[in-house]
């Protein structure tokens, strides 16, 4: 879990019962949603909730376990018109009082994002927002887009297409006129040269 500031909803964990799950549910209003979507660089946030439960795991670690769900407006990564997307997804955590860290020669760490240090306070809040980040849709397309071909092209001038922008697009003309005054020398060319001769 990122060093963030906790928020209200932040629980201590010394105050947190062994014997029983600590549940939680959090429905941010209007405000906060604007200020997540700012946050993570969408352009609308909403219906976001995460509910679930803080429980103890053995004497000093704890596992927060919840449901997260919400819809999110982001730019179609083709036309960029605006694509709705609806998440919901299970989270699960689990805090540790003390993370092993093995020998880097030895083994090959690997990272785990269900794993978190165990601070003084376990933050709902801070969860969900990191939870909501990671679950963003990277590459949102709206249904029907797709990559066209472009074509460019300045007032009196011939369209130049994608294909004429790559490196190597006039290769194959310039050895073509080559080869062909090659093979243009055909056997009876070559006698007659010889017999002159």
């Amino acid at each position: 879990m990122s060093s963030a500031p906790s928020s209200s909803a932040a629980l201590r964990v010394a105050d947190l019962p062994q014997n029983r799950p600590t549940r939680f549910a959090l429905v941010p209003e209007s405000s906060d949603l604007a200020d997540i979507a700012r946050e993570l660089g969408v352009e609308t946030l909403r219906k976001l909730r995460f509910e679930g439960q803080i429980s103890a795991r053995g004497k000093r670690d704890w596992a927060l376990s919840g449901k997260l769900g919400f819809t999110v407006v982001q730019p179609c990564v083709v036309s960029l018109e605006p694509v709705t997307t609806r998440i919901d997804t299970p989270i699960e955590r689990l805090f540790l009082a003390r993370i092993e860290t093995p020998d880097e020669e030895e083994v090959e760490m690997s990272e785990d994002d269900h794993i978190d240090p165990l601070g003084e306070e376990i933050d709902p809040y801070l969860v969900m927002v990191e939870s909501v980040a990671l679950h963003l849709p990277q590459y949102p397309r709206k249904d029907g887009a797709e990559l066209g071909q472009l074509v460019h092209a300045a007032p009196g001038t011939a369209p130049m297409t994608d294909e004429d922008t790559r490196p190597f697009a006039g290769l194959a003309d310039l050895i073509k006129p080559a080869d062909t005054r090659g093979s243009d020398r055909t056997p009876e060319a070559t006698s007659a040269k010889k017999t002159k001769e």
